[in-house]
């Protein structure tokens, strides 16, 4: 039986505020680009891996789906469940990977 996972680079920050957070059941991975993910079907597995220098995997999990979402949304949706305090900290590290403004 074949098993299919995809290793996605993150965000050190991202990681490091949900791994303190074990009552989550749910994490939003997001992606600072509007690109639909097609890499997986749900059911499969997501493997997280740091940015260099720090280069390893961290954690991982179950895919369960993908949409494009408005930042404020996904705030609205999952809240810290996506790896940040506040929106403004969220819209800033997309910002950040997209090299632009936070607004």
């Amino acid at each position: 039986m074949a098993v299919r996972l995809v290793v996605a680079v993150t965000d050190g920050d991202w990681f490091e505020h949900l791994r303190v957070k074990a009552q989550l059941v749910e994490v939003n991975f997001w992606s600072p680009s509007a690109t639909n993910f097609r890499a997986l079907e749900p059911g499969e597995f997501f493997l997280f891996k740091l940015h260099a220098p720090r280069n390893f995997i961290v954690g991982g999990g179950v895919f369960a789906y993908a949409n494009s979402l408005p930042c404020s949304l996904a705030w609205e949706a999952f809240g810290e469940s996506n790896g940040a305090r506040s929106l403004v900290e969220m819209r800033t590290r997309i910002a950040k990977y997209r090299r632009t403004g936070p607004w």
